[in-house]
């Protein structure tokens, strides 16, 4: 009798990203830079791995770990809740990145997105190699995106963005009614869970 598994149940988490480098001595000072955390790896693997803050995903390089040629991965995305102070803390670590930018008809606009819209700011940066990382500022996710009933905050300093945003909401939302609201709490959850997933945001 043949069992048939139910692989929708298995979690399949993406944990590593390979990224091809020439040097690895030089990537390793470079991604300490950027001050992300160092992960221990086995003896003698010749394997380095880095963590960036709050991410669930962490990036690999070493000797003959990628047949890609060095500098080849381009677009991947760092997303960030508050994309001027992320880059701000990277230019004071001595890393260059660009000027905030925004999709435009015609291509980059220098500046951030006028409307402030989640997705639709960017500044950029690239290791020694030229592997292009792109810095992406996301507040409210796209629906479906975020399953609500898991909803999390990767650091102290996305959960303190989050605050910030729904004080600022709630603020819009007394001056509506007219008269405070003693269960705020329960106004700032819904709201960071509603962001979050991207579900309708309580008005």
């Amino acid at each position: 009798m043949t069992t048939t598994r139910d692989h929708r149940s298995v979690d399949e988490k993406l944990e590593v990203v390979t990224i091809p480098v020439s040097n690895v001595d030089r990537s390793e000072k470079f991604y300490k830079r950027l001050g992300w955390r160092q992960d221990a790896t086995p003896p003698g693997s010749g394997v380095i791995q880095f963590t960036p803050p709050g991410s669930g995903c962490s990036v690999q390089f070493g000797t003959n770990r990628t047949s890609a040629a060095p500098g080849s991965a381009q677009g991947l995305f760092l997303v960030v809740s508050d994309l001027e102070a992320a880059r701000d803390q990277l230019v004071a670590a001595g890393v260059e990145v660009s000027e905030v930018y925004h999709p435009g008809k015609d291509g980059p606009v220098g500046g951030p997105d006028p409307e402030h819209g989640s997705y639709n700011s960017y500044a950029s940066l690239s290791d020694p190699d030229g592997n292009r990382w792109q810095l992406q500022e996301v507040t409210t996710r796209l629906p479906g995106r975020v399953d609500p009933s898991a909803t999390s905050f990767g650091s102290a300093s996305d959960l303190a963005s989050a605050l910030r945003r729904a004080e600022a909401a709630h603020g819009e939302h007394e001056k509506r009614t007219g008269e405070a609201d003693p269960n705020w709490p329960d106004w700032y959850a819904e709201y960071m869970v509603a962001e979050q997933s991207g579900a309708v945001l309580p008005a």
